[in-house]
């Protein structure tokens, strides 16, 4: 197994056990189009084996010996967790902005991405610049990729999603969607954002009326246009790598994320 391979297992270990972690936390029962593991396998079987999978790739940073790759994974480790404990403690809370929102999918999302970009150019001895463009790419591309996420949840087609539309209502989670939304809402709007995620009392139709008054505000249009913003930052980001076929394919990655449907 080449030093890359390797690494690239630690990073995809850390990103399931985060995973396997959400879903428990979320009560989730579906990702990627079927049974979640704890609802398989129970909450107690899913906790254990993220842990295992975070162990796992800790061992796999050790064996690689390169002690900047062990201080890039370890702290975006340390950060996505930080970036989960301040989603918690922004969900059914109204008065979560823009900016709070920011740190959190910064946290939670982007630092692994920017992470994974960034060990690629130190184990191939790049310079700093190349070092720190990566990085700041794989930051941007993180960003877009979760608005983007967000945005999905309230109007995708839920066999394409892979996931049930709207969880992130039903759970109480602050993304870009809502809280445009509830900026620009009138008081009989704010009662029912209140009533349903302040007061965690939804109803039927609840999410078809949080659809309405998002669609009412274009905040999904908004989101798609915060997420291009990230995106072109992540373009410009590459200005410093030299033209290849690889270049291109982080560009093409990034349209990617944009136009996503999953």
């Amino acid at each position: 197994m080449t030093r890359a391979h390797r690494l690239a297992a630690a990073v995809e270990f850390i990103h399931t056990a985060t995973l396997l972690h959400d879903d428990v936390v979320d009560d989730s029962d579906e990702r990627r189009g079927k049974d979640s593991a704890n609802i398989i396998f129970g909450n107690e079987a899913s906790v254990l084996v993220g842990d295992f999978l975070f162990s796992r790739a800790f061992q796999l940073m050790v064996a690689d010996g390169n002690l900047d790759v062990l201080r890039i994974l370890s702290d975006a480790s340390a950060i996505i967790a930080e970036g989960e404990v301040l989603q918690l403690s922004a969900q059914n809370n109204l008065t979560t902005t823009m900016d709070d929102y920011a740190a959190v999918i910064e946290g939670k999302t982007a630092s692994l991405f920017a992470a994974a970009c960034e060990v690629g150019p130190v184990i191939a001895e790049q310079d700093e610049k190349i070092i720190s463009a990566m990085r700041d790419y794989g930051m941007n591309l993180g960003m877009a990729f979760q608005i983007i996420d967000d945005v999905l949840d309230y109007n995708a087609n839920r066999a394409k999603l892979g996931k049930a539309v709207g969880d992130d209502f039903r759970e109480g989670k602050m993304t870009a969607p809502v809280i445009l939304a509830i900026q620009k809402a009138n008081k009989e709007e704010k009662d029912f954002w209140q009533r349903t995620l302040g007061d965690k009392n939804q109803k039927d139709g609840d999410l078809e009326t949080a659809q309405t008054l998002i669609a009412k505000y274009d905040t999904l249009v908004q989101g798609m246009e915060l997420a291009r913003g990230y995106g072109d930052k992540a373009i410009q980001n590459l200005a410093h790598i030299p033209d290849s076929h690889l270049k291109k394919t982080l560009v093409d990655l990034v349209s990617f994320t944009i136009s996503r449907e999953y």
